[in-house]
């Protein structure tokens, strides 16, 4: 350590070594001071008050140094400092003494790199914190002299020792950055190896900081802050060389994931780590238009890959129509593998889409593709309909299951789709379901009308328990013929028929082929009614209709026909048509025009007070019914 070095002025390095071994063999040539030093008298006033307490110990600079005491070393170097600099002039130095001290702060700065250099690898925290307290001492000094003139304080001031420990931790960090790890050698390509082992290498070692380093660290150098930035830079500096390559759709997707998920929500929201970092202030990890450039890479070729499975799926849906060929029965209903197939080709790309955006509007593009294959596929679906296949209610009971699984994927699908994608498709789906729904009803009101005939006739006054029952018969009869629907398509269709056959029921009610005299006559159709509604109700909720509202609609209707005074019809008409607002002023006509013993006059009052309250009646309803009852004649 008393060895010489020529007397000529400079300061100490601030740059990095290649190696620790490099450092320990570089000594600085040290330079010669001043012929006059200035400020003496400065440098007294100000030596208790700025220059930290001396520390004890029993060991020489050499030995703290050996031992990695860097602190108290430092302070055995401001003590030499102040003898040689505070109280005496250049002419009272030995030219030896300035150079040993300055050969020594070289050997502190160099033992300080080293440290700094492996403080991710160090197991003995003290080494650092030593280390550290020592970088805070020299700034103190640094400050002592800086009041001063370069040519008028020691040679190696200021040291700028915290600027040594910062541009330390950025070089650690690249180097560590490009570290090979063998544990990424599963993945496809060289660009996923390097993009996974980074993002590990930036979770292990902040990990690192966070459990190990920031207890040594004062808060001052808000080091967790700080180790997060140079990874965080390092990272994005390598990830945006590798976007602006020309690069394989692989590769570019997993970069986009790495950007959009990986990196944010599994590298930086480690449990351990979001107490300490703020994330959402590192900026993001690829520049804009670097993301943006992926993006529509990515989207581009997604877009058209759906598209091509949409083409392919159609073109083999329609050949097997027209082959003749018959859907898979599975589990005793029919069944395609259409909506199953597309599904999981499309739910995967459209999530990918959504989470690598952060936007619903490229993901509703696909969503829109989707959708005009199922207008095509309603469009000839339609004409099929048409054709004497034999085949056919085997082709639509699996596009009901298909619809039934489209319609169910996209209502679930929250967040991957605007609303009004979603609605457009939704409805694009009920229509498909309404072409099925149509040829299996027509077909089924095509058999029944016979009997709907006798309703409302003189024969089912007479012989009502055969009418009645002789429609029962053929309503389970049809409904069981049903059975080739998949459960939850068939529920939707029985309930749909219960419908259109309580609607007929009315319509043929209102018809007004019969007559009703006297009370006695009407109180007898009336009960009529009501079991009539009770007794085809019960079918259909045994066969799984959900449609419970119904069975309230005859019964309601049968109170007209059974009150005989006038005001408590006009309540009990009010009552009805605040119920069903689609109730118009025909139906109630069509209805009251049976009651024979009904004046004009009586008439005339329940059409005013209709008139006078309907502006006042709720005009919402859940369901819709008399809209769908038509009553031909106009009744005056």
């Amino acid at each position: 350590m008393a060895f010489r070095i020529p007397r000529k002025k400079v300061a100490l390095d601030t740059t990095e070594d290649s190696a620790a071994d490099s450092e320990m063999g570089r000594v600085k040539n040290n330079h010669g001071m001043k012929d006059k030093l200035k400020g003496l008298d400065f440098m007294k006033q100000e030596k208790s008050s700025k220059c930290a307490p001396e520390m004890l110990s029993d060991l020489d600079f050499s030995e703290n140094l050996n031992q990695n005491h860097l602190a108290e070393a430092q302070q055995q170097l401001v003590a030499a400092e102040e003898r040689l600099f505070g109280n005496s002039n250049e002419t009272e130095r030995a030219e030896e003494d300035v150079d040993k001290l300055q050969t020594d702060y070289e050997q502190f700065i160099l033992h300080l790199r080293i440290i700094i250099r492996e403080s991710l690898n160090l197991d003995n925290q003290e080494k650092l914190k030593s280390a550290l307290t020592s970088i805070l001492q020299e700034e103190a000094q640094d400050r002592r002299w800086e009041m001063l003139a370069a040519d008028e304080r020691p040679p190696w001031r200021p040291t700028r020792c915290r600027e040594i420990h910062d541009s330390l931790l950025q070089t650690v960090v690249e180097e560590r950055m490009k570290k090979e790890d063998e544990n990424t050698a599963d993945l496809s390509s060289s660009l996923k190896r390097e993009v996974c082992r980074m993002g590990k290498q930036v979770q292990k070692d902040l990990l690192r900081v966070v459990r190990r380093l920031r207890e040594c660290y004062p808060p001052d150098f808000d080091i967790c802050r700080t180790y997060a930035l140079l990874y965080h830079q390092a990272f994005s500096t390598r990830l945006r060389e590798l976007a602006r390559a020309d690069i394989v759709i692989e590769d570019c997707h997993y970069i986009l994931s790495w950007v959009a998920n990986f990196y944010p929500s599994d590298v930086l929201q480690h449990k351990d780590l979001e107490e300490h970092i703020n994330h959402s202030s590192l900026g993001p990890l690829l520049p804009k238009e670097d993301l943006e450039k992926l993006q529509e890479q990515y989207f581009s070729y997604k877009e058209t890959e759906v598209k091509m499975w949409l083409s392919n799926a159609f073109e083999n849906e329609m050949k097997r129509w027209a082959d003749g060929m018959e859907p898979e029965l599975m589990d005793g209903y029919y069944f395609s593998d259409l909506a199953v197939n597309l599904i999981s080709l499309i739910d995967p790309a459209v999530t990918d889409i959504k989470t690598i955006m952060g936007s619903e509007s490229k993901s509703g593009y696909i969503i829109c593709h989707l959708d005009s294959f199922l207008k095509r596929y309603m469009k000839c679906l339609e004409e099929h309909t048409k054709t004497k296949q034999e085949n056919i209610p085997k082709t639509l009971s699996a596009s009901l299951v298909n619809m039934h699984l489209f319609g169910d994927y996209v209502q679930k699908a929250e967040n991957l789709f605007p609303e009004e994608t979603k609605t457009a498709c939704l409805s694009t789906i009920a229509d498909i379901k309404t072409i099925c729904h149509r040829y299996f009803l027509s077909q089924i009101h095509t058999d029944l009308k016979p009997l709907y005939r006798k309703l409302w006739t003189q024969a089912w006054l007479a012989e009502h328990h055969e009418v009645i029952q002789g429609l029962v018969n053929e309503l389970e009869n049809q409904i069981d013929n049903l059975k080739q629907l998949k459960p939850v398509c068939r529920e939707e269709l029985v309930g749909e028929l219960h419908v259109e056959v309580m609607v007929e029921y009315v319509r043929r009610m209102m018809k007004r082929k019969l007559k009703l005299k006297g009370k006695s006559t009407q109180d007898q159709t009336a009960d009529l009614m009501c079991k009539n509604s009770q007794i085809i109700c019960s079918v259909f909720a045994k066969v799984g209709s959900k449609e419970e509202w119904l069975h309230e609609i005859v019964p309601k209707l049968s109170e007209i026909l059974r009150l005989q005074d006038p005001g408590s019809l006009q309540l009990e008409i009010v009552t009805l048509v605040k119920d069903f607002p689609d109730l118009s002023e025909q139906h109630i006509l069509a209805i009251l025009n049976m009651k024979t013993n009904l004046s004009s006059s009586d008439l005339r009052k329940i059409k005013g007070c209709l008139k006078d309250n309907r502006s006042f009646l709720d005009a919402e309803s859940s369901s819709s019914f008399f809209s769908k009852v038509i009553v031909k004649k106009k009744i005056l």
